[in-house]
């Protein structure tokens, strides 16, 4: 196997689409190191698991030697990104952006080489460019392409208002690649049309087209709604090493796979021997252990992983929670679902008054912690091992209603 064949496998392991891959061959086979792109805006103070699948990738890419730059989307951010959006986002004020970009910051070096990795501001070019210029820049994209977008199509089409500086996003994100002459750039799958209008903006400036690399959006904890702090169904980076343990423990059998390809270093070849001792009888359980140890020790530390581990199975009695459990879908509205209610639905106890009963009694845990507020409510994104006694089990994922 080529050198470029090599770097072409771990280039598009866990990626959706890569566009155009002759061309990235071409780029590889050069054998110049390239200038690789990610753009993320400081919308929240904390990056989560789901951003960490283009993080893990750019390291992918510092691995083989190429330069990575992370793009800290400070001047995009207070536009604010209109992607998926049904209506106008609020932009931030500067403060915001720049205090959320600070933590950015602090943050990636969790995964990134601090000496193999650029960090930019798009401030920096566009900060400096006047009216003249941006017109300029608005010149070399059509209205009707703009209209090609889903959801700008969707709001027009339905009467829902677009605001013109909307359209300025996916340019300015465009132009980002032309500015710091981006060789390839990674965004999710719903970034594909700004990341093809960088491709076209590059072109009028007279640079070679950047390669555009897509990679899935990681499902959250409920394993069904994208992974995201609104929605509650995510994992923090800096969350405790015991909460993230638990936290990725309490994943479906089935999501561990999808998270094991985008959130794993392992080698594929050793994910899939994963799956064949499942298969053969091995415990699912044991598996996971791997997965959540591997995701706190990048984290916090081996020392931390392992002691999280060992507090895990310490909470649930060295043995205590079962190798198979019913798993309960629930709905919750704003104001979350009683702790009974949560234990009648589940199939736990047979009614709310036998719940709170249970509970005075010292009987109910969640995630393997007794629980004795009666008033306790769970709240949408909510997944957990919840248990009635020494042996009644359900591993619980409470949404939205």
């Amino acid at each position: 196997m080529t050198p470029t064949q090599e770097s072409l496998d771990l280039i598009a392991r866990g990626t959706e689409e890569i566009l155009v891959e002759s061309e990235l061959v071409k780029k590889l086979d050069k054998g110049r190191p390239l200038r690789v792109k990610a753009g993320f805006d400081p919308t929240a103070p904390d990056l989560h698991l789901g951003h960490t699948v283009l993080i893990n990738k750019l390291r992918q890419f510092q691995e083989l030697g190429h330069e990575v730059m992370f793009l800290i989307g400070d001047f995009t951010g207070m536009i604010g990104d209109p992607t998926g959006k049904s209506t106008t986002r609020p932009p931030l004020t500067r403060d915001e952006v720049l205090e959320n970009a600070r933590t950015y910051e602090e943050q990636i070096y969790k995964i990134l080489d601090p000496a193999r990795t650029q960090v930019l501001f798009n401030s920096s070019w566009m900060g400096e460019m006047d009216a003249a210029g941006l017109i300029q820049l608005a010149a070399k994209h059509t209205v009707a392409r703009m209209l090609e977008r889903d959801d700008f199509s969707k709001r027009y089409k339905s009467g829902k208002p677009i605001a013109i500086h909307e359209f300025l996003y996916p340019l300015i994100q465009g132009y980002d690649s032309v500015a710091m002459k981006a060789d390839v750039e990674l965004g999710g799958t719903d970034q594909k049309f700004n990341l093809l209008v960088g491709r076209q903006l590059q072109e009028a400036y007279g640079q070679e087209p950047q390669v555009v690399i897509t990679l899935p959006i990681l499902e959250g904890l409920d394993g069904v709604q994208k992974m995201s702090k609104s929605l509650g169904n995510y994992i923090g980076i800096t969350e405790p090493p015991d909460e993230m343990f638990g936290k990725v423990m309490s994943i479906s059998d089935e999501l561990m796979w999808r998270w094991f390809e985008l959130l794993s270093f392992r080698p594929m070849r050793e994910i899939e021997e994963f799956q064949r001792q499942v298969e053969e009888g091995a415990n699912p359980r044991d598996i996971k252990f791997l997965l959540a140890e591997e995701i706190v020790a990048r984290f916090h530390g081996h020392t931390a992983a392992v002691r999280a581990r060992e507090n895990f199975i310490s909470r649930f009695r060295k043995g205590a929670l079962p190798d198979e459990m019913p798993e309960v879908d629930l709905k919750a509205d704003a104001d979350g679902l009683p702790i009974a209610n949560v234990l009648k639905e589940a199939g736990l106890v047979s009614s709310t008054s036998e719940g709170l009963r249970m509970i005075k009694q010292g009987a109910v845990r969640i995630d393997g912690e007794r629980i004795e507020d009666r008033g306790l409510r769970l709240t949408a994104g909510t997944q957990a091992v919840v248990q009635v006694g020494k042996r009644r089990f359900a591993r619980v994922r409470i949404a939205f209603c």
